[in-house]
């Protein structure tokens, strides 16, 4: 599942975004972030974005895959990296159609001294 970091950046310079962007290594992958929102994957240097169902309005027609081996399945992004405005509006209305999350609470050391 890992993949170069070259890639990831590029994909991260791909969008243009007035929110901000991010990714962070999980897991052997990486996690892309929108305003903290998780909303894709890129395993083996491919690009997985969270499907909605504004996201398959705006996408049409596209592969669905599975980052890794019981994920659920996503939108399998390609050739569409290269396009800065689609993939830009499709992480957009990626995030703005997924739940805001919430903050974690801090955990207390529950270990007994």
């Amino acid at each position: 599942m890992a993949s170069d970091l070259e890639f990831v950046q590029f994909v991260v310079d791909q969008i243009e975004s007035n929110k901000e962007i991010s990714y962070r290594k999980m897991f052997g992958g990486i996690t892309l972030y929108c305003n903290s929102t998780v909303v894709g994957l890129i395993c083996d240097n491919k690009l997985f974005i969270k499907i909605t169902n504004a996201g398959k309005a705006f996408v049409g027609e596209i592969a669905e895959g599975s980052p890794y081996p019981g994920a659920k399945p996503a939108f399998q992004i390609e050739d569409e990296i290269e396009d800065r405005k689609w993939i830009s509006t499709l992480i957009e209305i990626t995030e703005n159609e997924l739940p805001i999350q919430k903050p974690k609470k801090n955990r207390k050391n529950n270990t007994k001294k």
